[in-house]
């Protein structure tokens, strides 16, 4: 007999929070949608409610770990250089993941086999590097900031790939890959106009992602 559903149901962030649980103990693409509602102790119209697709969980966890980065900016800031605040945003990110590297793991593991997750996953992604770029004080609109956050999008990929390697306690393999990606970057599109920052930066020390 099926279990009735109680009164009181969990909320989004309950739920992803057992998807998270589950993917840390098994592959992302053993988790359904059903064991995601029993491990919640939600009704499966209450997961469809907040969680519709496994995109949308993804999109979720995406969502959640923007709003943790951008809750910790500090507009003191506003007078580094602009690479040096985008590492720093890149760094919080993954700073935000870190208590759920496991299950991060798990769900990147399973992109390969999964290439309509992974598409469907990408207007994500590219919202939070807009966000990104936008908290380190570089305009993220316009052709100049798709080109942009493209360029950033790539260099949060390959130091996700050094992250999920690197347990060092202050993840340095991690952010000496952020850091020599967005001085090549940096680098690349020189011809480019430079983002306005705040204070007084020298040419050089000016992202150009």
């Amino acid at each position: 007999m099926a279990k009735k559903s109680t009164v009181r149901q969990p909320g989004a962030d309950s739920i992803l929070d057992a998807v998270l649980d589950l993917c840390a103990e098994s592959r992302w693409r053993d988790v359904t949608m059903e064991a995601i509602a029993e491990a919640a102790g939600a009704s499966m119209q209450r997961v469809n409610e907040f969680y519709p697709s496994r995109p949308a969980i993804l999109a979720g966890l995406t969502a959640r770990t923007d709003r943790a980065v951008l809750a910790s900016h500090d507009f003191a800031d506003s007078n580094e250089p602009c690479r040096e605040r985008l590492l720093d945003v890149l760094m919080r990110r993954l700073d935000v993941l870190s208590a759920n590297k496991p299950a991060i793991r798990s769900i990147l593991r399973d992109f390969g086999s999964d290439p309509a997750t992974l598409i469907c996953s990408l207007p994500a992604l590219t919202k939070s590097m807009a966000w990104s770029l936008e908290a380190a004080g570089i305009g993220a609109s316009g052709p100049l900031g798709l080109v942009r956050i493209k360029g950033v999008g790539l260099i949060y990929l390959a130091a996700l790939r050094v992250w999920l390697k690197d347990e060092s306690p202050d993840k340095s393999a991690t952010m000496a890959r952020l850091d020599k990606d967005l001085k090549r970057a940096e680098a690349l599109i020189t011809a480019f106009p430079r983002p306005k920052c705040k204070g007084r930066v020298k040419d050089e020390e000016v992202a150009g992602v």
